[in-house]
Protein backbone atom coordinates (compact mmCIF):
# COMPACT_ATOMS: atom_id res chain seq x y z
CA UNK A 1 0.00 0.00 0.00
CA UNK A 2 1.36 2.88 -0.83
CA UNK A 3 1.96 6.26 1.51
CA UNK A 4 -1.33 8.32 2.02
CA UNK A 5 -0.91 11.97 0.80
CA UNK A 6 -3.51 15.00 2.37
CA UNK A 7 -2.84 16.49 -1.12
CA UNK A 8 -3.58 13.76 -3.39
CA UNK A 9 -4.90 11.54 -1.94
CA UNK A 10 -7.81 13.76 0.59
CA UNK A 11 -7.96 17.21 -1.06
CA UNK A 12 -9.40 15.87 -4.43
CA UNK A 13 -12.41 14.53 -1.90
CA UNK A 14 -13.32 17.76 -1.40
CA UNK A 15 -16.12 19.06 -3.47
CA UNK A 16 -17.67 15.71 -3.44
CA UNK A 17 -17.90 15.95 0.51
CA UNK A 18 -19.12 19.46 0.30
CA UNK A 19 -21.91 17.68 -2.12
CA UNK A 20 -22.45 15.17 0.49
CA UNK A 21 -22.76 17.53 3.23
CA UNK A 22 -24.77 19.97 1.28
CA UNK A 23 -27.21 17.37 0.40
CA UNK A 24 -27.75 16.38 4.22
CA UNK A 25 -27.57 19.32 5.67
CA UNK A 26 -29.41 21.80 2.80
CA UNK A 27 -27.38 24.77 3.82
CA UNK A 28 -24.34 26.13 1.91
CA UNK A 29 -22.52 27.64 4.75
CA UNK A 30 -22.92 24.89 7.02
CA UNK A 31 -22.07 22.25 4.30
CA UNK A 32 -18.34 24.43 3.76
CA UNK A 33 -18.27 24.54 7.92
CA UNK A 34 -18.67 20.46 7.60
CA UNK A 35 -15.81 19.99 5.17
CA UNK A 36 -13.38 22.10 7.23
CA UNK A 37 -14.21 20.32 9.99
CA UNK A 38 -14.31 17.19 8.37
CA UNK A 39 -10.78 17.97 6.83
CA UNK A 40 -9.14 18.68 10.21
CA UNK A 41 -10.45 15.27 11.75
CA UNK A 42 -9.18 13.39 9.54
CA UNK A 43 -5.67 15.47 9.24
CA UNK A 44 -5.81 15.06 13.20
CA UNK A 45 -5.85 11.21 12.17
CA UNK A 46 -3.00 11.02 10.08
CA UNK A 47 -0.87 8.88 12.37
CA UNK A 48 -3.91 6.11 11.26
CA UNK A 49 -3.72 6.61 7.62
CA UNK A 50 -2.00 3.60 6.88
CA UNK A 51 -4.18 1.38 9.11
CA UNK A 52 -7.69 2.29 7.54
CA UNK A 53 -8.91 0.77 4.76
CA UNK A 54 -10.55 2.68 2.72
CA UNK A 55 -9.61 6.37 3.44
CA UNK A 56 -12.38 7.91 0.77
CA UNK A 57 -14.62 5.94 2.87
CA UNK A 58 -13.50 7.34 5.87
CA UNK A 59 -13.68 10.98 5.03
CA UNK A 60 -17.34 10.50 3.81
CA UNK A 61 -18.47 8.83 6.90
CA UNK A 62 -16.94 11.58 9.41
CA UNK A 63 -18.78 14.11 7.20
CA UNK A 64 -21.73 12.33 7.07
CA UNK A 65 -21.29 12.13 10.67
CA UNK A 66 -20.40 15.89 11.30
CA UNK A 67 -23.88 16.87 8.92
CA UNK A 68 -26.23 14.53 11.06
CA UNK A 69 -24.86 16.30 14.08
CA UNK A 70 -25.37 19.55 12.53
CA UNK A 71 -29.02 18.53 11.40
CA UNK A 72 -29.63 17.21 15.64
CA UNK A 73 -28.81 20.74 16.10
CA UNK A 74 -30.53 22.49 13.92
CA UNK A 75 -33.99 21.76 13.80
CA UNK A 76 -35.04 24.18 10.63
CA UNK A 77 -34.69 22.93 7.40
CA UNK A 78 -33.56 25.19 4.26
CA UNK A 79 -35.89 25.42 1.27
CA UNK A 80 -33.03 24.71 -1.52
CA UNK A 81 -30.22 22.13 -2.09
CA UNK A 82 -28.62 24.87 -3.37
CA UNK A 83 -28.95 27.77 -5.80
CA UNK A 84 -26.69 26.62 -8.90
CA UNK A 85 -28.59 27.68 -12.02
CA UNK A 86 -29.44 25.06 -14.37
CA UNK A 87 -27.17 25.02 -17.83
CA UNK A 88 -27.71 24.18 -21.36
CA UNK A 89 -25.41 24.29 -24.15
CA UNK A 90 -27.90 23.88 -26.55
CA UNK A 91 -29.20 26.89 -28.16
CA UNK A 92 -31.95 25.57 -30.04
CA UNK A 93 -33.87 25.52 -26.68
CA UNK A 94 -36.45 28.06 -26.15
CA UNK A 95 -36.46 30.37 -23.30
CA UNK A 96 -39.70 28.72 -22.33
CA UNK A 97 -38.50 25.13 -22.73
CA UNK A 98 -35.26 26.13 -20.55
CA UNK A 99 -37.89 27.59 -17.74
CA UNK A 100 -39.91 24.22 -18.09
CA UNK A 101 -36.73 21.79 -17.55
CA UNK A 102 -35.24 24.34 -14.42
CA UNK A 103 -38.65 24.13 -12.74
CA UNK A 104 -38.05 20.38 -13.30
CA UNK A 105 -34.94 20.33 -11.79
CA UNK A 106 -36.13 22.70 -8.60
CA UNK A 107 -39.30 20.04 -8.44
CA UNK A 108 -36.91 17.08 -8.24
CA UNK A 109 -34.27 18.70 -5.84
CA UNK A 110 -37.56 19.45 -3.45
CA UNK A 111 -38.48 16.08 -3.56
CA UNK A 112 -34.94 14.50 -2.90
CA UNK A 113 -34.23 17.38 -0.39
CA UNK A 114 -37.17 15.84 1.97
CA UNK A 115 -36.58 12.40 1.29
CA UNK A 116 -35.80 10.50 4.35
CA UNK A 117 -31.83 11.19 5.52
CA UNK A 118 -30.79 7.65 4.67
CA UNK A 119 -32.40 7.60 1.20
CA UNK A 120 -31.24 11.30 0.63
CA UNK A 121 -27.68 10.02 1.27
CA UNK A 122 -27.51 6.80 -0.57
CA UNK A 123 -29.18 8.50 -3.64
CA UNK A 124 -26.53 11.90 -3.25
CA UNK A 125 -23.57 8.60 -3.26
CA UNK A 126 -24.99 6.42 -5.68
CA UNK A 127 -26.53 9.11 -8.44
CA UNK A 128 -24.41 11.90 -7.99
CA UNK A 129 -21.38 10.91 -6.57
CA UNK A 130 -20.88 7.61 -8.27
CA UNK A 131 -20.09 5.86 -5.35
CA UNK A 132 -20.24 1.98 -5.20
CA UNK A 133 -22.85 -0.13 -3.24
CA UNK A 134 -20.08 -1.20 -0.48
CA UNK A 135 -18.71 2.24 -0.48
CA UNK A 136 -22.28 3.53 0.34
CA UNK A 137 -22.39 0.88 3.11
CA UNK A 138 -19.50 1.45 4.58
CA UNK A 139 -20.22 4.92 4.62
CA UNK A 140 -23.37 4.48 6.48
CA UNK A 141 -22.97 2.04 7.97
CA UNK A 142 -25.42 -0.46 6.74
CA UNK A 143 -25.61 -3.24 4.72
CA UNK A 144 -25.21 -3.41 0.78
CA UNK A 145 -28.94 -4.64 0.69
CA UNK A 146 -30.02 -1.63 3.23
CA UNK A 147 -28.63 0.46 0.59
CA UNK A 148 -30.37 -1.08 -2.60
CA UNK A 149 -33.73 -1.08 -0.62
CA UNK A 150 -33.05 2.88 0.35
CA UNK A 151 -32.15 3.93 -3.11
CA UNK A 152 -35.07 1.81 -4.88
CA UNK A 153 -37.25 3.45 -2.29
CA UNK A 154 -36.05 6.85 -2.82
CA UNK A 155 -36.56 6.78 -7.29
CA UNK A 156 -39.75 4.92 -6.30
CA UNK A 157 -40.56 8.61 -4.47
CA UNK A 158 -38.82 10.28 -6.48
CA UNK A 159 -40.88 9.40 -9.49
CA UNK A 160 -44.17 8.52 -7.54
CA UNK A 161 -43.94 12.19 -6.43
CA UNK A 162 -42.06 14.06 -9.70
CA UNK A 163 -45.34 12.55 -11.83
CA UNK A 164 -48.07 13.74 -9.35
CA UNK A 165 -46.81 17.11 -9.26
CA UNK A 166 -45.80 17.68 -12.89
CA UNK A 167 -49.40 16.06 -14.00
CA UNK A 168 -51.32 18.61 -11.68
CA UNK A 169 -49.26 21.27 -12.66
CA UNK A 170 -48.18 21.97 -8.95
Amino acid sequence: MSEISFRNDIMPLKNQLYRLALRITLDNAEAEDIVQETLIKVWNQRDRWNEIENIPAFCFTICRNLSLDSIKRQANQHQSLDNTPVEHTDNAITPSEKAIQRDQVNLVRHIVDNLPEKQRSCIQLRDFEGKTYKDIAEILNISTEQVKVNIFRARQTIKLRFQDLDDYGL
